[in-house]
């Protein structure tokens, strides 16, 4: 009895482990890899229940190798993924509801005034994962949400209107700051850098990332690696609050 618990607990904890590596790499491309590797793991424990030598020692020596082209290959993920473990904050609203939905649509309103003139936009909202590495790129602001200061931020003659706005702690922090770009060859060629610099912070962060197209004017937001595209007014502040406010 004793046996087939600590049996139990093992596994318990082996795949917690699992699980946990596996959203440590969610959104990007080693996810797929380790899925491979959580496979030849499973096949391994079985081999050696069976007592079969010769497939024993060919997947011991597999999954070693696999462990290694993991930290050789997607070293740039898991460098990412490290930074993300030491920025980590309890970043928390201390608001109500409806003055979180006032500064979301304070951001809307702007972003809607920005897609119709065509004007170019990158905004970040943080949540528990800090975004101080990126705020220190730009230029600190600390002022109030306001769909105004959004919009003459943004504004083509505006010395703050290239690179990303943040806002953090339910303020607009800085602007004109430096985002990570994607170098993801799967993306389309019609995303232009800001496209791409709202996809990377929000894999390596867990931000909500809004981008204006200067191109075509559509809204897109993208979130934990994925791009939602095309997005009205109602359907971006429907998602929004769909991952800000927690029921």
């Amino acid at each position: 009895m004793y046996l087939d618990l600590k049996a139990i607990l093992e596994i318990v904890i082996l795949w917690f482990v699992i699980y946990e590596i596996m959203l440590f790499f969610e959104g990007t491309r080693a996810v797929n890899v380790l899925r491979g590797i959580v496979i030849i793991l499973v096949m391994f424990f079985v081999i050696q229940r069976l007592g079969l030598e010769r497939l024993d020692w060919l997947f011991t020596k597999l999954f070693a190798i696999s462990i290694i082209a993991l930290l050789v290959i997607f070293q740039p993920e898991i460098r990412q993924g490290l930074a993300r473990l030491g920025q980590r904050h309890l970043f928390k609203l201390v608001l109500r509801e409806e003055e979180i939905e006032q500064i979301l649509k304070e951001i809307i309103k702007a972003v809607d005034n920005l897609s119709q003139k065509k004007t170019g936009a990158l905004i970040a909202i943080e949540k528990d994962d800090s975004l101080k590495p990126y705020i220190e790129t730009g230029v600190m602001l600390d002022a109030l949400v306001s769909s105004e200061l959004i919009e003459n931020i943004f504004s083509p003659h505006s010395p703050l209107h290239d690179g990303g706005l943040v806002i953090q702690q339910a303020r607009i922090t800085a602007s004109g700051c430096i985002f990570p770009v994607a170098e993801d060859p799967d993306l389309s060629r019609i995303y232009g850098l800001r496209h791409r610099a709202g996809i990377a912070l929000s894999r390596e962060t867990d931000a909500i990332v809004v981008i204006v197209s200067e191109e075509r004017g559509e809204i897109s937001l993208a979130y934990e690696g994925k791009l939602y595209e095309g997005l009205k007014k109602e359907e971006l502040l429907m998602k929004m609050k769909e991952i800000l406010i927690k029921k």
